[in-house]
């Protein structure tokens, strides 16, 4: 008998080849087929929490495709396992892509190709999704337009590649001896890390778990770094400095690790819980205020370190909880793009 992870690929399988050349019709019946009519399914901001299919193509995709009239999907990794409590889920990365010939959250469109990175987990019961957890990094689609109206980023913004080995479509029958292991190196990794600022930095073991040419592919508004100092300079030296209390409050989040092969993700609504307590992160002042974070990752493993890791993170829905709306902001910042009355003020 097929095993109950290659059997959500395989039942997965048909949504992506819909999704390859989108088009309403196919999406929509894929979606049904795939989905409990009362699924819920968890979406970065500004989508929010929705029930079921129909809400799914009706309040987040179709709108993604009114803007893109072209779009694709291209997954670079397939993955699927169990977590600790042996629930199934199935994880998904790769990019939207197309021509960004509408606005989409009137972002301006470019009329050129564009792209948008996309994690999303799926959780299965009787062969059928019954919750999701998804981002779409839509801060890289406004840098794209030349709209994004925050600080830069201290990383590098590109185009996120796929793993170096091409085979993040990983094939079955599941391995569940290979996704144990997966799976706890990276707990493992996660725990040493949450040793420091309470400790040295060298507490964390760095080198132990990660490749010398580790590849860290963090969201757009944080960018990316290459080896331990470029994570640690672009990302965790002012993540931490900013809320030195990461990791103190596990007791008020959930998530969810599996491995699948040489891959390692979780998935968390939310996962992480902080206080923004100093200065430095994203060019952010120190408002003292206890957030909550949904990072979704991916991680590859070579030769039982990580090479590389993909990571998205809600940051809209983290600059929500401190009153800042930056999708607002960059309608104010793109009035002149549009043009307005100059007696009036009021945008054409």
């Amino acid at each position: 008998m097929t095993d109950a992870p290659t059997r959500a690929k395989a039942a997965f399988a048909p949504l992506r080849a819909a999704m390859a050349d989108f088009a309403e019709t196919p999406v929509r019946a894929t979606l049904a087929a795939l989905m409990a009519p009362d699924a819920t399914l968890r979406l970065c901001h500004p989508f929010g929490t929705l029930a079921g299919p129909g809400a799914l193509y009706d309040q987040a995709l179709a709108p993604l495709h009114h803007a893109f009239p072209d779009l694709e999907r291209r997954d670079f990794i397939v993955m699927a396992g169990y977590d600790g409590e042996g629930a199934l889920w199935l994880g998904a990365g790769g990019h939207w892509m197309g021509t960004f010939a509408r606005p989409f959250l009137d972002i301006p469109p470019t009329g050129h190709l564009a792209s948008m990175r996309y994690a999303e987990f799926y959780r299965f019961d009787a062969d059928r999704v019954v919750e999701m957890q998804a981002l779409w990094d839509i801060p890289d689609l406004m840098m794209q337009a030349g709209a994004w109206p925050m600080a830069p980023s201290l990383g590098r913004e590109w185009l996120v590649p796929g793993p170096a080995t091409q085979d993040g479509l990983v094939p079955g029958p599941h391995d569940e001896g290979r996704a144990l292991a997966s799976r706890s190196l990276i707990e493992a990794m996660l725990t040493a890390m949450k040793r420091h600022p309470r400790e040295p930095a060298e507490a964390m073991e760095m080198p132990r778990f990660w490749h010398q040419r580790m590849n860290w592919y963090g969201p757009a508004g944080i960018g990316s770094g290459r080896g331990i100092a470029g994570f640690r300079n672009w990302h965790q030296i002012p993540f931490l400095n900013a809320m030195p209390d990461r990791g103190q409050y596990v007791g008020d989040i959930t998530f969810h690790f599996f491995g699948d092969g040489n891959y390692a993700a979780v998935t968390g609504w939310p996962d992480m819980i902080q206080t923004l307590s100093h200065p430095g992160w994203l060019g952010l002042p120190p408002t003292g205020t206890r957030i909550t974070m949904r990072s979704l990752d991916f991680w590859r493993i070579e030769g039982n370190l990580i090479r590389e890791n993909w990571v998205l993170v809600d940051l809209l829905d983290m600059y929500a909880q401190i009153g800042a709306d930056p999708l607002a902001r960059m309608r104010e910042f793109n009035k002149a793009r549009r043009g307005f009355d100059p007696e009036t003020g009021v945008a054409l």
